[in-house]
């Protein structure tokens, strides 16, 4: 009898141990916060995902301090759960929730705003009692084309309330989206952190005749290095201390790395991970169908500053109508012909750089104006370098990718730049502009890193404006659209509100698109369809050409 309470002591042990072990698994990148992983927000406690990594803190990086370390975790926090998840049945399900509209027979005219609440429930249809769910809002009227974003605020006990301005007169319906419950935000931020490796790469080496194809990445990661210490060649850039890293080839030197490109896919996930990131993934919520009826106001909403560098931007930023967007932070205007593009244009030289989002610019400008034409430089079609010139109006757009890493086709090394190296090189000037994009090919990689490259570009950019004052700045934010673990829109979302954050005593400008693309009636598609296209390079360019 003695020897089988004891067995039974040590299984009971032996499940504690299994059951901790779970939590600390599961809750991996909650580690190594500091002062605690455990803060308040409103007197309610709450566990934060601030995304900090062991392998960059503010002693260890000149270009950001500790108090500006910890006033971008402060502003990055983010509710996750605080049990560990035994069954999907108990994360949000989208289906189970619901909204109201307050007060939605009131008098509502344009200029106001409305009020909204929302519920989480789970499978069984129970109120979640914590928060940490990933909800985006809008107010719409299909037939005009018509919407607005509004923001969501999470109240941490399983109710949220979004607020919503009224913008265009007649009818308007409250659309809410779960694009990912707490429990599958808990998956991301675990992943983003703990494994960088969950994209890779390839370097192609060649000399003397003889090719070697590795791995490479962005970080000298377990998974990278394997069992050899000994094992990587590392790229560090003169200009901005960027590195990179590549597995050493078996028979050549590290300077014939030639060739990069996209590797693969390689994310671990457990089935109730999958499951949480694929189940309930973007999915509308039932509530309040009705149509609120705005009437016609004589006040004037649209903004009458001038568009210019160092604005605030605004929550909402601006609305859709007929499918035109009417920017609220300033004075926006419309660029419908080529000759009124090209005359905005006129003694410009552009030079973007970024993924390919922001090649849609430069693809929508290439097509609008007949008389810019592309230069056949024998690039690659996906990471470029490009070029077009318009001799009539004495246009240069370069667009290029913004360096490693990106997924990209097979292209030359020595073609990946870095933003903040290009910036240095830059005289600058009254008729230079400067457009850069910065998110999408960061998303499976740690919050740190992500920082870190941002504040070299900022020290860039900073450095620009100092010794040329009047050259333009902007910078284009992120977007929505990727919804799997190697690009959520919630890790989108957090790289953008770093971006906002590290820049936002510059003066520079933020073109909002994650509003333009977040309430646009059209498929979410990380690449936006021309329309939203046209309206982001009409902001722009009002930036270009504010008179």
């Amino acid at each position: 009898m003695g020897r089988l309470l004891q067995l039974l002591i040590l299984a009971l042990i032996l499940l504690i141990c299994i059951y901790l072990l779970f939590v600390c698994q599961f809750n991996q990148c909650l580690l190594n916060v500091s002062p605690s992983n455990h803060l308040k927000y409103n007197h309610t406690s709450f566990t934060s995902c601030s995304g900090i990594n062991g392998t960059f803190t503010p002693t260890n990086d000149s270009l950001i301090s500790k108090e500006e370390w910890e006033s971008l975790l402060k502003e990055l926090q983010w509710s996750l759960p605080p049990v560990v998840l035994l069954s999907t049945d108990e994360a949000t399900n989208p289906t189970k929730c619901s909204f109201s509209v307050v007060n939605p027979n009131s008098n509502h005219t344009i200029g106001g705003f409305i009020d909204v609440i929302l519920i989480a429930r789970d499978t069984k249809n129970r109120i979640k009692t914590y928060g940490g769910d990933f909800f985006q809002a809008k107010l719409f009227n299909s037939e005009l084309k018509a919407s607005t974003y509004g923001a969501v605020t999470d109240h941490f006990n399983g109710t949220y309330t979004a607020r919503l301005a009224l913008l265009w007169p007649g009818p308007a319906k409250v659309s809410i989206r779960l694009v990912h419950s707490s429990e599958a935000v808990q998956v991301l931020c675990r992943q983003r952190e703990q494994d960088p490796d969950k994209v890779y790469f390839q370097g192609y080496f060649e000399e003397g005749g003889k090719q070697e194809t590795v791995m490479c990445n962005a970080q000298r990661s377990p998974r990278l290095v394997g069992n050899d210490a000994q094992c990587c060649c590392e790229y560090r850039e003169p200009v901005t201390g960027e590195t990179w890293f590549c597995r050493r080839p078996s028979s050549l030197p590290c300077h014939a790395l030639t060739y990069h490109s996209m590797g693969g896919y390689q994310a671990v996930l457990s089935k109730v991970e999958a499951t949480l990131l694929k189940s309930s993934t973007n999915i509308i919520v039932p509530g309040d169908d009705s149509a609120i009826d705005v009437q016609q106001q004589d006040t004037e909403i649209r903004s009458q500053t001038k568009c210019r560098p160092g604005l605030h931007t605004s929550v909402p930023a601006g609305f859709y109508l007929q499918d035109h967007w009417t920017s609220l932070v300033c004075d926006s205007k419309s660029f419908p012909s080529a000759k009124l593009i090209s005359g905005c244009l006129k003694d410009k030289q552009i030079l973007m750089m970024g993924d390919s989002t922001l090649r849609q610019w430069f693809d929508y400008l290439e097509e609008t104006v007949p008389t810019l034409k592309r230069l056949n430089l024998h690039t690659s079609s996906k990471s470029g370098p490009f070029e077009a010139v318009d001799t009539q109006s004495n246009t240069r757009i370069i667009w290029r990718a913004h360096g490693i890493p990106i997924r990209t086709s097979k292209t030359p090394w020595a073609d990946l730049h870095y933003i903040a190296s290009e910036v240095d090189g830059m005289a600058g000037g009254a008729h230079s502009v400067v457009v850069f994009t910065i998110w999408a090919h960061f998303t499976t990689y740690p919050l740190a890193m992500y920082a870190h490259r941002l504040v070299v570009i900022r020290r860039a950019v900073a450095s620009l404006l100092r010794r040329s004052p009047t050259t333009l700045v902007v910078i284009k934010s992120a977007n929505t659209g990727y919804k799997d673990v190697y690009g959520s829109d919630w890790l989108s979302w957090q790289l953008d509100m770093a971006l906002r954050e590290i820049f936002r005593d510059l003066p520079v400008v933020l073109i909002d698109v994650w509003q333009m693309t977040s309430c646009h009636y059209s498929p979410d598609n990380i690449h936006p369809p021309s329309v939203v296209i046209q309206n982001e390079v009409d902001l722009f360019l009002s930036f270009v050409c504010p008179q």
